[in-house]
């Protein structure tokens, strides 16, 4: 059976390596995509043949789309619905959480600067996400 799939939806080259060293490090029963921007992101999520991943992780400072306009674009389409979205930023900003909940994000995590503490945060996550929950698959009825 194949890993489950997560989507981290970053810009930035340096959060992408961790992101990988992360996964790789801690050995993680899932496989890692990337989307470099808005776009992209939203090219991969539609990709008719394709299943949806398991979450998407979702930076909110981002050239073109930033994460908010990409979250409601996944919130506005039947097929993207319900996939969980969680907010991976380095925004502490109230307003930004808010904004993240309003917008219909399933969880707001702070990137933390530590490689280890990074390490542990991305890997709990990708665990939870990607094994625990379950999820709506985008065939079924809403």
């Amino acid at each position: 059976m194949p890993h489950p799939v997560v989507l981290l939806v970053e810009d930035n080259p340096d959060d992408i390596a961790l992101a990988r060293r992360a996964m790789t490090r801690r050995n993680l029963a899932a496989r890692l995509e990337v989307a470099t921007s808005g776009p992209d992101a939203l090219a991969k999520l539609h990709h008719s043949s394709q299943k949806l991943p398991r979450a998407v992780f979702l930076d909110i400072n981002m050239p073109e789309w930033n994460g908010f306009e990409v979250l409601e674009r996944l919130r506005a389409d039947d097929r993207t619905r319900h996939l969980p979205v969680v907010m991976l930023t380095t925004s502490t900003e109230p307003d930004d959480i808010a904004t993240g909940y309003r917008l219909g994000a399933n969880s707001f995590v702070t990137k933390p600067f530590d490689f280890e503490e990074f390490t542990e945060i991305f890997a709990t996550m990708t665990t939870y996400w990607a094994g625990v929950n379950e999820v709506l698959d985008s065939a079924e009825p809403a």
